[in-house]
């Protein structure tokens, strides 16, 4: 694949704009579509952008009807939408802050009123920022990402379940960080280990049910996260020290939601794919 030269830049928001970033991630799936996940609806939080756009895009090729739940990042839902539909799919958007419970009830009911049912449960919104002074952690961004990367990630689960039939799935996203650690990034990697034991301990749970709980734990994917949370000079090259020599595109991590969506993935529950760039890590 050939590797794009990533210029150093910066957005002053998290989460960030996608229609700002340069060079554009590539969202695009590579492959027709097959029917995996005809007749279903997936609910994908943060599908706006980055690794959700690349989700809903994905799932929209294969069948699937989408509702987007995302904070405020109207343009780039809006282009999510679009995209969904010249798929020849359906989208609803539900703007909102998951990391208040209202808002997760919201979403799942917004989505069955919109499509009647809800098969795939996708919950991916996060927030992140870099902790470059652990003794003097700003209490708010603490708060926020645990509302945002563990609160939500229950709440909306808790509102998804009695929709869920046997069959259904859960995908959680998780992160490299969970199992290597980052010593710049040590609340964010909290939360992200705290959606991995989620992921492991809610699929004991369900799977008398038939409801499979699975996680994706991607590494340095270019994404919005990145210039909202990295410094310009930072940013420069992102991803460049994997083995791979570079950064992941969403596209390429997209690929691991459909498995763990479609009954390609029907023997897995508990289990975590790494789409990392070779960061080989624990499992």
């Amino acid at each position: 694949m050939e590797t794009k030269h990533i210029p150093a830049q910066h957005q002053d928001a998290m989460p960030a704009d996608e229609h700002k970033m340069d060079p554009a991630p590539d969202y695009a799936p590579r492959h027709p579509g097959v029917g995996k996940l005809k007749g279903k609806v997936a609910l994908i939080t943060g599908g706006d952008s980055g690794i959700g756009r690349a989700v809903s895009v994905l799932y929209a090729r294969e069948g699937a009807k989408i509702a987007i739940a995302y904070l405020e990042e109207d343009k780039d839902a809006e282009k999510t939408k679009k995209l969904v539909e010249d798929e020849g799919s359906e989208a609803i958007l539900i703007p909102g802050d998951l990391g208040k419970k209202a808002n997760c009830d919201k979403a799942v009911q917004a989505t069955i009123d919109a499509y009647g049912q809800l098969d795939i449960l996708v919950n991916n919104g996060a927030q992140q920022w870099l902790d470059e002074d652990f003794a003097n952690l700003d209490e708010d961004k603490i708060d926020r990402m645990m509302a945002s990367n563990i609160k939500a990630y229950l709440h909306t689960t808790q509102a998804a379940l009695p929709h869920l039939k046997e069959g259904a799935s859960i995908i959680n996203t998780s992160s490299v960080n969970a199992f290597a650690g980052m010593g710049s990034l040590i609340t964010y990697s909290m939360t992200r280990g705290a959606s991995l034991a989620f992921s492991r301990s809610l699929a004991g749970n369900l799977a008398d049910k038939g409801i499979r709980v699975n996680s994706v734990a991607p590494g340095p994917i270019w994404t919005p996260f990145i210039p909202g949370t990295m410094p310009a000079e930072q940013v420069e090259d992102f991803g460049s020290g994997t083995p791979m020599g570079r950064a992941g595109q969403p596209w390429e991590v997209a690929t691991a939601y459909l498995f763990f969506a479609s009954s390609d993935g029907s023997y897995y529950t508990g289990q975590t794919l790494h789409p990392n760039g070779g960061m080989v890590v624990g499992a």
